[in-house]
C-alpha cells in the first residue's frame, strides 16, 4: 500500500499468498486437531456472548469513574499442553475485553493482564479453555 495499489497486481499477490501458506503447511508438523461442530458452536456462542458481556462492562468501567478497576496480573495454570491449542487459546482470549494473555511464568502457567483482579478472570478463563478445548478435540 505504500508503493500504491494497481488491480494488475492483485493476481501476483494472490499466487503469492497462495504459495506462502502452502509452503507453510508443508513445513508444519502433522497435528491432529478434530473439530467437534456442536462443541465449536457452543464455544462460538458463549464467546460471542461473553465478549460483549466484557465489552459493555469494560465501556461501563471506562465511562463511570466511579467504578473501580484494579489492574494487575493474574496466573492461570492452562492445562492445554499443545503448544498450538496454547497459542490458539492465548490469540482467542485476547479477543475478550478486559483480559490479555502476556506470556508464560517459569512454570508454565499463563500471565494474563486484566482490568480488575477482584473479578473472577480465572475461573472465566477456565470455562473457555474447558469449551475450547472441547471443540477442538483435545478434551
Amino acid at each position: 500500500m505504500i508503493a500504491g495499489y494497481d488491480p494488475v497486481d492483485l493476481p501476483i499477490g494472490l499466487i503469492a499468498a497462495a504459495a506462502a501458506t502452502w509452503t507453510s503447511l508443508r513445513l508444519l508438523p502433522k497435528v491432529k486437531v478434530q473439530l467437534r461442530l456442536l462443541s465449536l458452536a457452543t464455544f462460538i456462542l458463549h464467546f460471542l456472548r461473553q465478549s460483549v458481556s466484557s465489552g459493555v462492562e469494560v465501556a461501563w468501567r471506562a465511562f463511570s469513574p466511579r467504578l473501580p478497576l484494579d489492574p494487575g496480573f493474574i496466573v492461570y495454570p492452562c492445562r492445554l499442553r499443545s503448544a498450538g491449542a496454547r497459542n490458539a487459546f492465548c490469540a482467542v482470549s485476547s479477543l475478550l475485553p478486559g483480559t490479555l494473555p502476556t506470556g508464560s511464568d517459569e512454570k508454565g502457567a499463563l500471565v494474563v493482564h486484566c482490568l480488575d483482579v477482584e473479578q473472577p478472570v480465572a475461573a472465566n478463563l477456565a470455562t473457555e479453555e474447558a469449551l475450547f478445548s472441547r471443540a477442538i478435540g483435545h478434551d
